[in-house]
């Protein structure tokens, strides 16, 4: 498969169709050059705020409302698209909003062939618990697709390896992340790499960047896409497949097998994923010494 990771940064919209003009330029571009699966990134869902004004896009609070409202809108339009350039699309994930009255961080995953559905967020960053007040809510599901075994951990998730062991059949693990600092990428990436490494399997990761001064939610995003595997049989050496400039809006390109993940973990020179269990027995009880 040949995937594509953006690097998106976010818009201010006077109307609907602007919206639409950008996404669909995005996703031609992308199915353009190849491309299987299309991943944007974490709340990149609240430049659609903007489309409720310029007051309510700088709420924090009524800016998540405003977003919630327009998804029946974003799936049509996705899955459109994803019909037809013939393409699967992680959208950008964003809040909707549940019976509780709170909102969810839900990523919508569509298929070419019209069928969609959603992975929502699990453990939220700080500043999604106060002030956002973000709902954790469905658990992880894991999307058996023409084009593999798929998982998504949003962002924060992938920082977190049980997480990613929940669903360790997957071929590839998507982590669309919302960072603001270079350190906040960097945190995620290293998750992204190190989730990969441990599962034996593909992770591509999507970022927001630039600054939407309009936002408080998402004023400022520093990232970078990137797809990496494990070092190991049948992979780079470094497990970088690709990665974006970063800040550097655009989509960057990978292409693998997922073949090649069945091949590193029945025969790649360490093998992470099958002896996980072997932590058990040397994890249930610690020696403390002292050493003056």
């Amino acid at each position: 498969m040949k995937i594509a990771t953006s690097a998106y940064p976010l818009d201010f919209f006077e109307n609907w169709s602007q919206y639409e003009d950008k996404l669909s330029s995005w996703v031609a571009e992308a199915a353009g050059n190849g491309a299987d699966l299309l991943v944007f990134p974490e709340y990149a869902a609240m430049e659609l705020a903007t489309l409720a004004g310029a007051d309510i896009a700088a709420d924090l609070e009524k800016s998540l409302f405003a977003v919630s409202e327009r998804m029946e809108d974003v799936q049509a339009l996705h899955k459109k698209l994803a019909a037809q350039y013939g393409v699967y699309i992680l959208g950008a994930s964003g809040p909707v909003e549940q019976a509780s009255g709170r909102p969810v961080n839900r990523a919508y995953f569509y298929s070419p062939s019209g069928e969609v559905d959603f992975q929502d967020k699990q453990i939220m960053t700080m500043f999604e618990r106060d002030p956002w007040d973000i709902a954790p809510a469905n658990p992880l599901k894991l999307f058996n697709t023409s084009l593999g075994k798929i998982a998504v951990l949003i962002c924060y998730d992938s920082e977190y390896p049980l997480l990613c062991r929940a669903v360790s059949d997957a071929d590839l693990i998507l982590v669309p992340s919302c960072t603001e600092t270079l350190a906040g990428y960097w945190r995620v990436r290293i998750g992204a790499m190190a989730r990969a490494l441990e599962n034996q399997c593909v992770s591509a990761m999507s970022s927001i960047v630039g600054r939407a001064e309009w936002s408080e939610a998402v004023d400022n995003g520093h990232g970078a896409g990137g797809v990496f595997g494990p070092p190991d049989t049948g992979f780079p050496e470094t497990g970088i497949l690709a990665e974006g400039k970063l800040n550097e809006p655009g989509w960057t390109y990978a292409e693998f097998d997922p073949a090649a993940v069945a091949h590193v973990r029945k025969d790649g020179i360490v093998r992470n994923r099958s002896h996980w269990d072997e932590q058990d027995d040397r994890t249930k009880s610690v020696t403390f010494v002292e050493l003056g």
